[in-house]
């Protein structure tokens, strides 16, 4: 059976937006770092079901040339998704994160307890699972964890293995310490502000330092440790990252680099940072 027309690709990209195949249907979304030309020619472009213009307040709006379902499936990194269009142009899941997915799996048995922060729909969650971890998917948005459990039935070959939380990151790190709580791995994709549960506010700038003490508390030093922590605030580089990790964690071995989207096109599309820290 072909299942190519259920993928997820990234076809081109420039004039600051990106083209993409999302399952069985084209879209247009802006991409503020794509300051090239396209690739392809407008006619592929034009031929998009929906493209999403975004507006001076964060959100936006979609623009139909096809009527399109409200929520479809799609595959991408070796994982099954439900995608739905939403307000602010998001689709339920972030195409860069495909390497720290397939690190996920490929080393989730390595680290087998993670904790997952500011874990979204739970592709992530569910790359740990796959690859032996049992995972605290945590994420403040009831939505969010409802979309992941979603995830989770479409994978049903991926083991159980995922508690799912909804709550403040800051509230559930400072109980998780109280409870002697400890992980060999912790993946955490801070925004660079939200707003918690109860309507705390997060701002990168003042509570990442924060929080990573927390990290710190709750890692297990009888065992090899792990920390994934990508980003995609402007001014927070590869470098400032790692020396904010390191002036809590201490010394250790980083791996770290600009995360991307891979083109049909054989060119690359940069999406954030991703740093990882490990210790032994």
């Amino acid at each position: 059976m072909n299942t190519e027309p259920y993928q997820y690709r990234l076809l081109d990209s420039g004039n600051f937006a990106k083209l993409e195949q999302v399952g069985a249907y084209r879209l247009v979304r802006p991409a503020l770092n794509a300051a090239w030309a396209p690739s392809l020619g407008a006619e592929e472009w034009r031929s998009a079901d929906a493209t999403f213009t975004r507006n001076s307040s964060g959100g936006g709006r979609w623009d139909y040339r096809n009527t399109l379902p409200a929520e479809w499936t799609a595959e991408y990194g070796g994982l099954r998704m439900l995608v739905k269009p939403t307000n602010f142009g998001h689709l339920g899941f972030f195409a860069e994160q495909f390497a720290n997915w397939e690190r996920f799996q490929k080393f989730g048995g390595a680290y087998p307890e993670a904790l997952n922060l500011f874990a979204y729909s739970g592709l992530g969650s569910l790359a740990l699972a796959r690859g032996g971890a049992r995972v605290c998917h945590l994420d403040a948005a009831r939505g969010m964890i409802e979309w992941g459990k979603v995830n989770q039935s479409l994978n049903p070959a991926i083991p159980a293995a995922v508690r799912w939380i909804v709550d403040d990151v800051m509230k559930f790190a400072r109980r998780e310490v109280r409870r002697g709580m400890k992980y060999n791995l912790i993946a955490l994709d801070p925004p660079s502000f939200g707003r918690g549960s109860s309507g705390q506010v997060w701002k990168i700038e003042n509570d990442l330092p924060k929080l990573l003490e927390l990290c710190c508390e709750l890692r297990d030093r009888s065992r090899p440790f792990e920390l994934v922590l990508s980003c995609h605030s402007p001014g927070f580089s590869c470098l400032v990252l790692e020396r904010i990790v390191a002036q809590v964690f201490g010394r250790g071995e980083f791996e770290s680099g600009e995360m991307f989207i891979p083109e049909s096109t054989g060119r690359q599309l940069p999406a954030g940072v991703s740093v990882v820290y490990r210790s032994r």
